[in-house]
């Protein structure tokens, strides 16, 4: 067993160019060290942004894990451990106390890149893989009474790598991997009562290309897909959804692809397996891959669709991170860079001064 997952991380790495050594094969150099970080477009001089190391995740270090925040409180759920093991540990996280609780742990296989979205006072994760299969499953847990109900499956194939974010009541699963790259998009209704699963309808899909490992948000009701890789391509796009009309509006391009000058010194704005946090209805995209680890921020302003550079990730480049938005404020957590899993946490403060080493 411990030799075919081994096998199933050697391709996967080797085919997402992902930064690891799960089968004992070092697919880059790109260690702790940023000297194969992605060079940022704009002097740090003049970058305003500061990224403060917080309350430590209390977990198992991971990566590829899957987080939901309801009201005060965030969860994450599952991911990688390293050394072939997949992990289902809940943990709960009191943004007013400052601390981590463990919680029951998801039903059902462990898993890794999972998807993951909260409606009302419920969160929900499903899909993933163990590093053999590729589920469909979703699951539905209950803060108040710390216990999880099985829902309706998601239709189709299992997959991986998927998005998942939620809107009017609504959850939402789009892209991610099956054997084959997807831009699909399932909507999800909850159940009337506890013993009802719920139901899934089919949606437009995501524009442009099919992807995984993308990333996705939500601002003001609308929700956000940008980036990810197909083929071995990073998508230099971005698509807004439009949940009344059931239809996928590309915004700017994530690269200087116009003649104007706005987007002149867009760069390294796309990646793959990056977090978007939310912060006063701007959002900030960081982390991840684009040829090599990421450590540029960039903040998004939907109401103008342009995007500014930020002082870039402070802490130790990684990519399968989980971000969370929670009472306006942002944090990045968890991820991996080479064979280091990681639980460290940092909170971005956009509009203070870098502060070095705090």
């Amino acid at each position: 067993m411990a030799e075919g997952r081994n096998n199933f991380h050697q391709n996967y790495c080797m085919k997402k160019l992902y930064y690891c050594t799960f089968a004992g094969i070092l697919i880059t150099g790109t260690i702790i060290s940023f000297a194969g970080c992605v060079k940022t477009g704009s002097s740090s001089d003049n970058l305003v942004g500061n990224w403060k190391k917080t309350d430590d995740f209390e977990g198992l270090a991971r990566t590829e894990a899957v987080s939901f925040t309801i009201g005060r409180k965030a969860y994450v759920c599952s991911g990688y451990a390293g050394n072939g093991r997949q992990l289902q540990d809940l943990w709960e996280y009191d943004y007013d106390g400052k601390f981590w609780t463990q919680k029951k742990p998801l039903p059902g296989p462990a898993r890794n890149f999972a998807t993951g979205f909260s409606i009302g006072d419920k969160g929900y994760v499903g899909t993933g893989t163990d590093g053999f299969s590729l589920f469909k499953d979703l699951w539905e847990y209950d803060p108040s009474a710390d216990s999880w109900t099985p829902k309706a499956d998601l239709p189709g194939n299992g997959r991986r790598e998927a998005v998942g974010f939620s809107v009017n009541g609504k959850g939402y699963i789009a892209c991610g991997y099956d054997g084959n790259y997807l831009r699909d998009c399932w909507e999800y209704t909850p159940g009337a009562t506890a013993a009802d699963p719920g139901a899934w309808a089919h949606r437009a899909s995501v524009g442009g290309a099919k992807r995984a490992q993308a990333t996705a948000f939500v601002v003001n009701n609308t929700a956000y897909v940008m980036g990810g890789n197909n083929n071995e391509d990073i998508q230099q796009d971005l698509w807004a959804y439009n949940v009344a009309d059931n239809a996928w509006v590309e915004k700017a391009k994530l690269y200087n692809f116009l003649p104007d000058s706005f987007d002149d010194q867009y760069q390294h704005i796309a990646r793959q397996n990056g977090v978007a946090l939310v912060i006063d209805s701007k959002v900030y995209i960081a982390t991840g891959e684009n040829g090599s680890m990421n450590t540029t921020t960039w903040e998004y302003t939907p109401a103008t669709d342009r995007w500014k550079q930020k002082t870039g990730f402070e802490a130790p480049a990684r990519t399968g991170a989980c971000g969370i938005s929670i009472a306006n404020h942002g944090f990045i957590l968890t991820g991996s860079s080479s064979t280091l899993v990681m639980d460290n946490v940092y909170e971005f403060q956009p509009e203070v001064t870098k502060i070095s080493n705090d």
